[in-house]
């Protein structure tokens, strides 16, 4: 029986679903949160992995999917949601509140619960998928993964953004933990529109693995695209 354990949330498809598979690979048992049982379970069989219901921004199901990890040694807070490209000027309050509620208070959400079965752990890692995008350097200066100047998809990059300072505050105050994000690089999911036309979204998953086995000496409170180099914040 394998003596690692990991939960990666929204692995049904994507990104996610490469992490799963890659963290099967390195000998953990992992656990597939999905919202949709019948997906998870059909993710879970392909990968090897065991599926979990989860849904990040229910409470019930949160706190049920808790129940049934009693040691966690790694958490990747891959679900995540960005609804339009629009600007903050055409976007409206809902779109706004929604997607915050996936990507930065379901990852509290979850992490909060899922911290008794962490502090088991001997070596506990936390990996927060997060997007270059939200990169307030690379917004307003040449960067090496996107067009800066641009401020679409305001609320799924503010969130982020957001998401990002959560994970320092985490990083500073979970003693033994590590925790850090990643900017996985435009990938082929389905995200949204401009995302379809991206790269191999398993190369982005092979950074977050690499997160996910830092050594107790490796770094926590960092922002890191998916090829091991630091992203500014």
């Amino acid at each position: 029986m394998n003596d690692r354990t990991a939960l990666v949330t929204g692995a049904n498809k994507g990104i996610g679903k490469h992490i799963a598979r890659l963290l099967v690979a390195e000998g953990f048992t992992v656990h597939i949160g999905s919202r949709d049982p019948g997906r998870g379970r059909l993710a879970a069989e392909e990968v090897g992995g065991l599926p979990l219901v989860l849904d990040v921004t229910d409470h019930d199901s949160i706190t049920r999917a808790a129940s049934q990890v009693d040691s966690l040694d790694v958490l990747v807070n891959n679900a995540g949601i960005s609804p339009s490209l629009a600007p903050p000027a055409e976007t409206g309050l809902d779109e706004l509140r929604n997607t915050f509620e996936t990507n930065v208070f379901g990852v509290v959400a979850v992490t909060n619960a899922f911290l008794p079965a962490l502090r088991r752990s001997p070596h506990p890692r936390v990996v927060n998928v997060s997007s270059g995008t939200s990169s307030l350097v690379w917004s307003t200066n040449p960067n090496p993964q996107f067009p800066h100047g641009n401020g679409g998809g305001a609320a799924y990059r503010s969130s982020k953004a957001a998401l990002n300072a959560l994970t320092v505050f985490y990083a500073q105050t979970l003693t033994g933990f590590k925790v850090n994000a990643l900017a996985p690089g435009l990938r082929a999911t389905d995200l949204n529109a401009r995302a379809a036309a991206g790269g191999d979204p398993a190369e982005a998953a092979a950074g977050a693995v690499r997160l996910a086995l830092l050594p107790d000496d490796g770094p926590t409170g960092g922002f890191f695209s998916w090829d091991g180099t630091a992203v500014p914040w």
